[in-house]
């Protein structure tokens, strides 16, 4: 019995420090991100000269929208140039792509992925450009994007992640789909900038200076999770990531529970992986090199979803109550359990705070209990792409 219980314990502890100190993480960067304002560059006396790629894998109806959308961009028509990659298009729609004023790169790959899309279009981009900015197949940007992330540039930054903002909010998984986003932005971009720490790429809607872009996509060939695998080789380069609050770029949120189910299954299966393939360097670059910045994208690597998160903590606090004397004290699990629960509340911009949350709110449950099962169907995920669908929803 005495073993038993010591096992129970030795859980419950190694529980508490894995959990504990991810609600800590987030309670700290939630709340200091609302205190502590971030610096923004002052605007710029130059203009960088960017190439905007534009991934597209069919979705052709949509394509058209953002390519137009693109090319009306505020921003001298000489110092930008869209480059569309077109990926198992049909034939009228490269037809009217290159009837337009913007450069259309078709590709062919009998397992399509983002990475390799994108490399093959670098091969047939012209020189001449200061920065590349990769917009999703769906992504409508700002009017004045492009002198936002110039401000940056200019101001002597390498990498500039934009803030991806929700186009839609049509139904409850939209809805919460939005939240997620704006939460990420708050504490995984805005607020790692409080403390010099690069902000995490999203995987669109970012620009690197145009050489760094080059390299750096040489050294990816990820089916899934580009971005996340990005954001490791350039912070492991002591290469920060800046965060441009206001160069919006909207992006089209999952409405469909399947569709939902199938883009996190990719998203983890991709988090996974690269935590495999990068783990252990964290630690020697952290206690060999200082790099804490690198070991800090390695550490979000290895956190759970957060809706998990919301259903885990009450439930080991309860455990925890039933079971005193096993394990740590059910007022350490409180801690951690409100921890975690004022992270997120206090990362949800004020706007969203209405009737659709509370509808919104009601489907948790059922996301809760299916995010948990896609932790044991990952296996293949990330050896073929996953695409995708969206809607046709306009700004």
């Amino acid at each position: 019995m005495e073993i038993i219980k010591f096992i129970a314990s030795a859980i419950m502890w190694a529980a508490l420090i894995y959990l504990g100190i991810y609600c800590v993480y987030l309670f700290i960067f939630s709340v200091l991100g609302k205190l502590v304002p971030i610096k923004y560059p002052p605007v710029a006396n130059s203009l960088s000269k960017f190439v905007i790629y534009i991934c597209a894998y069919k979705e052709d109806e949509i394509l058209l929208n953002s390519a137009a959308s693109a090319l009306t961009l505020d921003y001298p028509a000489d110092k930008f140039h869209v480059c569309i990659i077109a990926d198992s298009l049909k034939p009228e729609t490269l037809v009217k792509l290159k009837q337009m004023p913007l450069q259309v790169v078709e590709v062919f790959f009998e397992n399509s992925t983002k990475s390799k899309a994108l490399n093959k279009a670098i091969e047939n981009t012209m020189p001449g450009f200061d920065a590349a900015i990769v917009y999703d197949i769906d992504n409508v940007a700002a009017p004045d994007y492009l002198y936002q992330i110039n401000n940056y540039l200019q101001a002597g930054e390498k990498v500039v992640q934009g803030h991806r903002i929700a186009k839609n909010t049509n139904t409850n998984v939209a809805v919460l789909d939005a939240i997620s986003e704006e939460i990420n932005n708050h504490i995984f971009r805005k607020s790692q900038r409080v403390f010099n720490l690069s902000a995490a790429i999203i995987g669109s809607g970012m620009a690197l200076e145009y050489n760094l872009f080059k390299t750096t996509m040489g050294q990816i060939d990820a089916v899934g999770g580009f971005d996340k695998e990005m954001g490791l080789i350039l912070t492991r380069q002591k290469i920060g990531v800046a965060y441009a609050e206001n160069a919006l770029v909207y992006d089209e949120k999952v409405s469909n529970p399947e569709v939902f189910k199938k883009q996190r299954k990719r998203w983890l299966s991709a988090q996974f992986n690269l935590l495999r393939k990068y783990g252990v360097s964290g630690f020697g670059e952290l206690f060999m090199n200082g790099n804490f910045d690198y070991f800090n994208e390695i550490y979000q690597m290895s956190i759970l979803p957060r809706v998990l998160m919301l259903g885990i903590m009450p439930f080991m606090l309860l455990i925890s109550f039933l079971t005193p004397g096993i394990g740590p004290s059910c007022y350490l699990w409180l801690t951690a359990t409100l921890c975690c629960y004022v992270g997120i509340v206090v990362a949800i911009p004020a706007a969203y705070f209405n009737g659709k949350l509370l509808s919104a709110a009601l489907k948790l449950p059922l996301i809760f209990f299916t995010m948990l099962l896609l932790l044991f169907k990952l296996k293949g995920a990330n050896k073929k792409f996953i695409h995708t669908p969206h809607d046709h929803t306009a700004v």
